[in-house]
């Protein structure tokens, strides 16, 4: 082949440290927007960007040229020094450590953008905690309670 070709869809979530600040809902459109340039340059197509105050789910395709950990690394130190620079409030502000990357079939696309647009209502019944072991559970993928939602 002379031309490298790539289509896949991940869903990417975290988390704020607990002992961080909550993000405004009067700045959340603002941070969206602003992890949409940083995916962007990292050569990627953004679907949707949602979340609350604590934490963001990312429907996205993965860039061909950059690794998962190398594009969630630039999207929380950018969008955290960014954060830092609207409001003294947000000082002390950052993400947790951790995240979590899901695959994404391309049937499936519609539904996840369905699913994170409506992060506001989602969350008036189930906690974010609830929420991430679902989506553990659903992978299959193994985890360590003492650790799992720790700063």
């Amino acid at each position: 082949m002379s031309q490298s070709l790539s289509q896949i869809y991940v869903h990417l979530i975290f988390h704020k440290k607990y002992s961080s600040v909550a993000i405004l809902e009067k700045d959340l459109s603002k941070l969206f927007a602003y992890i949409d340039g940083i995916i962007v340059n990292n050569k990627s197509l953004v679907v949707k960007i949602g979340g609350v105050s604590d934490h963001i789910h990312i429907l996205c395709t993965h860039p061909r040229t950059v690794t998962t950990a190398k594009l969630v690394e630039e999207i929380k130190r950018c969008s955290s020094r960014w954060l830092k620079t609207l409001s003294p409030y947000y000082i002390n502000f950052a993400w947790q450590g951790g995240y979590a990357v899901f695959s994404v079939s391309a049937s499936q696309v519609h539904k996840v953008e369905r699913y994170i647009m409506n992060q506001k209502e989602h969350h008036k019944k189930k906690s974010f905690e609830e929420e991430y072991i679902e989506f553990l559970n659903a992978y299959n993928i193994k985890y360590d309670n003492d650790y799992v939602l720790k700063d």
